[in-house]
């Protein structure tokens, strides 16, 4: 029960900074912006895509095994 209430704190925070301050959150997502536009620019589309599935799955998976 209580990591449940951590993870909505840690969620309402980082929700609260992306509303607040945009900047900060596109500085951020700069970088795996700029690797995808490259893979895509360089590889192709299905590629940056099978990039893209691969990352946000390494970081769903990887996330929730570090805990």
């Amino acid at each position: 029960m209580m990591a449940k209430e951590i993870d909505r704190i840690r969620a309402r925070s980082a929700w609260a900074t992306v509303k607040e301050s945009p900047v900060i959150t596109a500085i951020a997502v700069a970088p795996i912006v700029v690797v995808f536009g490259l893979v895509w620019w360089l590889i192709g589309g299905w590629a940056a895509f099978l990039l893209l599935v691969l990352l946000g799955a390494g970081a769903v998976f990887g996330g929730k095994l570090l805990r």
